[in-house]
């Protein structure tokens, strides 16, 4: 995952020509990542002035509008993409925008095994939608598709 950090004030100084300018860099590198094979997803955020941070204190959930602290770059946007090892990333993040005046952070994602359901009797493989697999999770199963006993059946 790309995080892309960035003064969000910065936008706000730029002409419209300049604007313009931007915009067409951001879409240029989306293609160029696109059409390499390497995206996945992306979104820009919306200001900070539009967040609420939570937390919760001695049981007590606190939301508070804005950002939970006072930084020089804000959380502005994300690219996750695939690459086949960090130095891919990093090349991948150096070709941002945004590199150029901010920061582009880069985090790995937790990869999980992906398992399928099996009935015992059967071994059909099933989803989180069949009554097996619901009562399973009722039962406590966890990610690991194994239920509070260590048991992967019904």
């Amino acid at each position: 995952m790309l995080l892309i950090y960035d003064d969000e004030k910065s936008w706000a100084k730029l002409s419209e020509t300049e604007r313009q300018q931007a915009i067409g860099e951001w879409m240029q590198f989306t293609q160029q990542i696109k059409s390499g094979g390497q995206y996945v997803a992306s979104s820009k955020l919306h200001p900070t002035s539009e967040a609420t941070s939570v937390r919760l204190r001695n049981g007590k959930r606190l939301a508070t509008d804005g950002p939970f602290a006072e930084t020089r770059e804000q959380l502005g946007g994300y690219y996750l993409i695939e690459a086949k090892d960090l130095d891919e990333a990093i090349a991948i993040a150096a070709r941002i925008p945004s590199a150029r005046s901010g920061t582009i952070e880069l985090r790995p994602l937790v990869e999980r095994r992906r398992r399928q359901w099996r009935r015992p009797a059967t071994g059909e493989c099933s989803g989180r939608g069949d009554p097996c697999v619901q009562r399973a999770l009722q039962n406590g199963a966890d990610d690991d598709r194994r239920d509070v006993n260590g048991r992967t059946d019904c």
